[in-house]
């Protein structure tokens, strides 16, 4: 199959959908931290998507090393989606202290709501947070056209006993955020 960004990035949210969100959709299961037989997992994406030429192993570890924030892991005979689950797994997260400085854009419809309550994992296990800020600002571009960007004060945070997870290069994971560790910059 030619790989074009397109295409890696079409195939990655169909993927993403099956391991993070709707299992059952796609007729897999996940066990308890997440992971699925590799070769279900092919099987029923081709199934429920019909792709042609259909997908084969080599082209879901492809597209797993090309997305821009490592969205799955592999092993020899299992798959699983690295974060941002909305069904119930446990991901056993490597807990590290954050850089001083993290951002997360949302919209500012939430914002309010935000700057109240904190932010919160909603219906995802851990609240998501950008090491920089264009990253924040895409994530935020889902739910505004504009986003509102938050700059976060990850160490004061850590400092204070908030634990931080390491989700990938650009993605650091909390269970939640109280909003005095949160500013609106833009």
């Amino acid at each position: 199959m030619e790989w074009t960004a397109e295409k890696v990035k079409f195939v990655s949210k169909k993927m993403s959908v099956a391991l993070r969100h709707k299992p059952d959709r796609y007729g897999i299961t996940l066990d308890e931290e997440g992971w699925t037989d590799l070769h279900d997992f092919i099987r029923a994406l081709n199934r429920v998507h019909h792709f042609s030429p259909r997908l084969s192993e080599k082209d879901i570890r492809y597209v797993s090393q090309h997305t821009n924030k490592r969205r799955f892991e592999l092993t020899d005979r299992k798959i699983r989606a690295r974060y941002g689950h909305s069904v119930p797994v446990i991901l056993k997260k490597e807990r590290k202290a954050p850089p001083e400085i993290l951002y997360h854009g949302t919209s500012h419809q939430a914002l309010k709501s935000i700057m109240e309550k904190g932010l919160l994992p909603m219906k995802r296990q851990y609240v998501h947070l950008s090491s920089d800020q264009e990253t924040a600002l895409q994530v935020g571009r889902r739910h505004d056209a504009h986003p509102a960007l938050l700059q976060i004060n990850a160490a004061e945070a850590e400092k204070d006993g908030i634990e931080f997870f390491i989700g990938n290069d650009e993605v650091w994971l909390c269970r939640e955020l109280p909003p005095e560790y949160i500013m609106v910059i833009s």
